[in-house]
Protein backbone atom coordinates (compact mmCIF):
# COMPACT_ATOMS: atom_id res chain seq x y z
CA UNK A 1 0.00 0.00 0.00
CA UNK A 2 1.25 3.49 -0.92
CA UNK A 3 1.53 6.06 2.03
CA UNK A 4 -0.08 9.23 2.54
CA UNK A 5 2.88 11.36 0.76
CA UNK A 6 3.69 8.50 -2.09
CA UNK A 7 -0.14 8.99 -2.47
CA UNK A 8 -0.34 12.76 -2.91
CA UNK A 9 2.73 12.52 -5.60
CA UNK A 10 0.57 10.35 -7.70
CA UNK A 11 -0.47 11.79 -11.32
CA UNK A 12 -1.82 8.60 -12.94
CA UNK A 13 -3.35 5.69 -12.60
CA UNK A 14 -4.25 2.32 -13.90
CA UNK A 15 -6.85 0.07 -12.12
CA UNK A 16 -8.09 -2.16 -14.97
CA UNK A 17 -9.74 -5.31 -13.94
CA UNK A 18 -9.83 -4.30 -10.31
CA UNK A 19 -12.97 -5.84 -9.11
CA UNK A 20 -14.71 -3.60 -6.83
CA UNK A 21 -16.74 -3.99 -3.63
CA UNK A 22 -19.98 -2.91 -3.42
CA UNK A 23 -19.04 -0.60 -6.25
CA UNK A 24 -15.88 0.76 -4.41
CA UNK A 25 -11.92 0.38 -5.20
CA UNK A 26 -10.03 -0.43 -2.30
CA UNK A 27 -7.16 1.13 -3.95
CA UNK A 28 -8.53 4.44 -4.45
CA UNK A 29 -9.21 6.79 -1.95
CA UNK A 30 -9.43 10.78 -1.47
CA UNK A 31 -5.86 11.19 -0.99
CA UNK A 32 -5.17 10.65 -4.25
CA UNK A 33 -5.50 14.53 -4.06
CA UNK A 34 -3.13 15.14 -7.33
CA UNK A 35 -4.64 12.17 -9.99
CA UNK A 36 -4.70 13.61 -13.20
CA UNK A 37 -5.69 10.55 -14.85
CA UNK A 38 -7.79 7.51 -14.12
CA UNK A 39 -8.37 4.03 -15.68
CA UNK A 40 -10.86 1.83 -14.51
CA UNK A 41 -11.38 -0.72 -17.39
CA UNK A 42 -13.62 -3.75 -16.15
CA UNK A 43 -13.49 -2.99 -12.61
CA UNK A 44 -17.50 -4.07 -12.12
CA UNK A 45 -18.82 -0.68 -11.66
CA UNK A 46 -22.54 0.10 -12.04
CA UNK A 47 -22.26 3.39 -10.08
CA UNK A 48 -19.91 6.37 -9.22
CA UNK A 49 -21.49 7.13 -6.38
CA UNK A 50 -19.02 5.66 -3.89
CA UNK A 51 -15.84 6.80 -6.30
CA UNK A 52 -13.96 9.56 -3.80
CA UNK A 53 -14.10 13.16 -5.23
CA UNK A 54 -10.87 13.94 -6.73
CA UNK A 55 -11.03 18.09 -7.68
CA UNK A 56 -7.61 17.41 -10.19
CA UNK A 57 -8.74 14.45 -12.30
CA UNK A 58 -8.67 15.30 -15.99
CA UNK A 59 -9.14 12.10 -18.02
CA UNK A 60 -11.15 9.18 -16.80
CA UNK A 61 -11.58 6.35 -18.62
CA UNK A 62 -14.32 4.19 -17.88
CA UNK A 63 -15.17 1.72 -20.41
CA UNK A 64 -16.43 -1.89 -20.16
CA UNK A 65 -18.58 -1.69 -16.98
CA UNK A 66 -22.09 -1.72 -16.43
CA UNK A 67 -23.18 2.29 -15.38
CA UNK A 68 -26.34 2.56 -16.87
CA UNK A 69 -26.91 6.17 -14.77
CA UNK A 70 -25.89 8.26 -11.97
CA UNK A 71 -24.00 10.28 -14.54
CA UNK A 72 -25.13 13.43 -12.18
CA UNK A 73 -21.95 12.32 -10.02
CA UNK A 74 -19.38 13.37 -12.39
CA UNK A 75 -19.55 17.17 -12.15
CA UNK A 76 -19.63 16.55 -7.70
CA UNK A 77 -16.77 14.77 -7.98
CA UNK A 78 -15.03 15.15 -10.66
CA UNK A 79 -15.39 18.96 -11.23
CA UNK A 80 -12.29 19.48 -13.31
CA UNK A 81 -12.61 16.98 -15.97
CA UNK A 82 -11.46 17.34 -19.47
CA UNK A 83 -11.97 13.19 -21.12
CA UNK A 84 -14.00 11.13 -20.31
CA UNK A 85 -14.65 8.12 -22.10
CA UNK A 86 -17.86 5.90 -21.59
CA UNK A 87 -17.21 3.50 -24.39
CA UNK A 88 -19.55 0.23 -23.51
CA UNK A 89 -22.46 1.16 -21.25
CA UNK A 90 -25.68 0.85 -21.52
CA UNK A 91 -26.57 4.33 -22.66
CA UNK A 92 -29.71 4.20 -24.87
CA UNK A 93 -30.78 7.83 -24.68
CA UNK A 94 -29.01 11.04 -25.74
CA UNK A 95 -31.26 12.56 -23.13
CA UNK A 96 -29.42 10.31 -20.15
CA UNK A 97 -26.03 12.48 -20.53
CA UNK A 98 -27.95 15.46 -19.79
CA UNK A 99 -26.02 15.52 -16.21
CA UNK A 100 -22.68 16.19 -18.06
CA UNK A 101 -24.08 19.20 -18.66
CA UNK A 102 -22.36 20.26 -15.13
CA UNK A 103 -18.63 19.64 -16.56
CA UNK A 104 -17.59 23.00 -17.70
CA UNK A 105 -14.62 21.81 -18.86
CA UNK A 106 -15.25 18.43 -20.73
CA UNK A 107 -13.58 18.76 -23.98
CA UNK A 108 -13.74 15.50 -25.31
CA UNK A 109 -16.37 12.25 -24.63
CA UNK A 110 -16.15 8.45 -26.14
CA UNK A 111 -19.48 6.85 -26.52
CA UNK A 112 -17.86 3.44 -28.46
CA UNK A 113 -20.49 0.97 -28.43
CA UNK A 114 -22.70 1.94 -26.38
CA UNK A 115 -26.24 1.57 -27.77
CA UNK A 116 -26.86 5.29 -27.83
CA UNK A 117 -24.65 5.24 -31.14
CA UNK A 118 -27.41 3.60 -32.88
CA UNK A 119 -29.54 6.96 -32.99
CA UNK A 120 -30.48 8.84 -35.33
CA UNK A 121 -28.37 11.89 -35.79
CA UNK A 122 -26.35 11.11 -32.75
CA UNK A 123 -23.56 13.16 -33.01
CA UNK A 124 -25.71 16.28 -33.68
CA UNK A 125 -28.07 15.49 -31.00
CA UNK A 126 -25.18 14.87 -28.48
CA UNK A 127 -22.94 17.95 -29.54
CA UNK A 128 -26.33 20.02 -29.13
CA UNK A 129 -27.01 18.37 -25.63
CA UNK A 130 -23.31 19.45 -24.81
CA UNK A 131 -21.93 22.31 -26.18
CA UNK A 132 -18.90 22.57 -24.68
CA UNK A 133 -17.39 19.13 -26.04
CA UNK A 134 -14.94 19.65 -29.35
CA UNK A 135 -14.55 15.99 -29.53
CA UNK A 136 -16.99 12.88 -29.75
CA UNK A 137 -16.24 9.46 -30.84
CA UNK A 138 -12.74 11.02 -31.83
CA UNK A 139 -14.85 13.32 -34.35
CA UNK A 140 -15.24 17.33 -34.21
CA UNK A 141 -18.59 18.82 -34.66
CA UNK A 142 -17.81 18.81 -38.40
CA UNK A 143 -17.14 15.19 -38.42
CA UNK A 144 -13.51 15.44 -38.85
CA UNK A 145 -11.40 13.26 -36.48
CA UNK A 146 -10.25 15.61 -33.90
CA UNK A 147 -6.23 16.79 -33.86
CA UNK A 148 -5.87 16.33 -30.43
CA UNK A 149 -8.08 12.68 -30.10
CA UNK A 150 -4.65 10.90 -30.63
CA UNK A 151 -2.36 13.39 -28.43
CA UNK A 152 -4.98 13.63 -25.37
CA UNK A 153 -5.60 9.39 -24.70
CA UNK A 154 -3.77 8.25 -22.08
CA UNK A 155 -1.05 10.23 -19.47
CA UNK A 156 -0.04 13.83 -19.23
CA UNK A 157 -1.27 16.34 -22.02
CA UNK A 158 1.14 16.65 -25.13
CA UNK A 159 0.67 20.44 -24.07
CA UNK A 160 1.89 19.53 -20.79
CA UNK A 161 4.37 17.27 -22.38
CA UNK A 162 5.51 21.23 -24.78
CA UNK A 163 5.43 22.84 -21.69
CA UNK A 164 7.82 20.16 -19.91
CA UNK A 165 10.24 20.31 -22.76
CA UNK A 166 10.32 24.36 -22.98
CA UNK A 167 11.15 24.13 -18.59
CA UNK A 168 13.97 21.60 -19.81
CA UNK A 169 15.31 23.93 -22.77
CA UNK A 170 15.51 26.99 -20.61
CA UNK A 171 17.15 25.12 -18.02
CA UNK A 172 19.77 24.09 -20.60
CA UNK A 173 20.01 27.77 -21.64
CA UNK A 174 20.39 29.12 -18.28
CA UNK A 175 23.23 26.44 -17.60
CA UNK A 176 24.18 27.71 -21.19
CA UNK A 177 24.65 30.95 -19.90
CA UNK A 178 26.23 30.41 -16.72
CA UNK A 179 29.25 28.46 -18.57
CA UNK A 180 29.55 31.73 -20.57
CA UNK A 181 29.58 33.62 -17.77
CA UNK A 182 31.61 30.76 -16.27
CA UNK A 183 34.11 31.00 -18.84
CA UNK A 184 34.23 35.01 -19.61
CA UNK A 185 35.16 35.00 -15.12
CA UNK A 186 37.67 32.65 -16.13
CA UNK A 187 38.95 34.68 -18.99
CA UNK A 188 39.13 38.12 -16.63
CA UNK A 189 40.71 36.17 -14.39
CA UNK A 190 43.30 34.99 -16.54
CA UNK A 191 43.70 38.49 -17.76
CA UNK A 192 44.24 39.98 -14.11
CA UNK A 193 46.74 37.28 -13.15
CA UNK A 194 48.61 38.35 -16.40
CA UNK A 195 48.82 41.97 -15.25
CA UNK A 196 49.86 41.34 -12.09
CA UNK A 197 52.60 38.87 -13.04
CA UNK A 198 54.02 41.52 -15.89
CA UNK A 199 53.37 44.31 -13.40
CA UNK A 200 55.99 41.78 -10.97
CA UNK A 201 57.85 41.49 -14.25
CA UNK A 202 58.40 45.20 -14.03
CA UNK A 203 58.85 45.76 -10.61
CA UNK A 204 61.93 42.75 -10.26
CA UNK A 205 63.56 44.27 -13.69
CA UNK A 206 63.47 47.58 -11.68
CA UNK A 207 65.08 46.45 -8.75
CA UNK A 208 67.45 44.65 -10.52
CA UNK A 209 68.02 47.76 -12.45
CA UNK A 210 68.16 50.22 -9.23
CA UNK A 211 70.70 46.92 -7.67
CA UNK A 212 73.09 47.37 -10.58
CA UNK A 213 72.99 51.24 -10.60
CA UNK A 214 74.23 50.93 -7.01
CA UNK A 215 76.81 48.50 -8.06
CA UNK A 216 78.28 51.02 -10.18
CA UNK A 217 78.25 53.86 -8.42
CA UNK A 218 80.26 51.78 -5.13
CA UNK A 219 82.47 50.85 -8.01
CA UNK A 220 82.99 54.41 -9.23
CA UNK A 221 83.65 55.83 -5.04
CA UNK A 222 86.35 52.95 -4.82
CA UNK A 223 88.24 54.13 -8.10
CA UNK A 224 88.16 57.45 -6.73
CA UNK A 225 88.98 56.74 -3.43
CA UNK A 226 92.62 54.54 -5.03
CA UNK A 227 93.29 57.58 -6.71
CA UNK A 228 93.04 60.39 -4.07
CA UNK A 229 95.32 57.61 -2.40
Amino acid sequence: RLNLDLKNRVREHVLDNCKSNDWKIESLTAEFVNLEFLRLINVGLISISNLPKLPKLKKFVLSENRIFGGLNMFAEKLPNLTHLNLSGKKLKDISTLEPLKKLECLKSLDLFNCEVINLNDYQEGVFKLLPQLTCLDTYDPEDQEAPDSDAQVDGVDKEEEDEEGEDEKDEENEDGEEEELDEEEDEDEDKNLDLIKMKMDEDEDEDEEEEESGKGENRKRDTDDEEDG
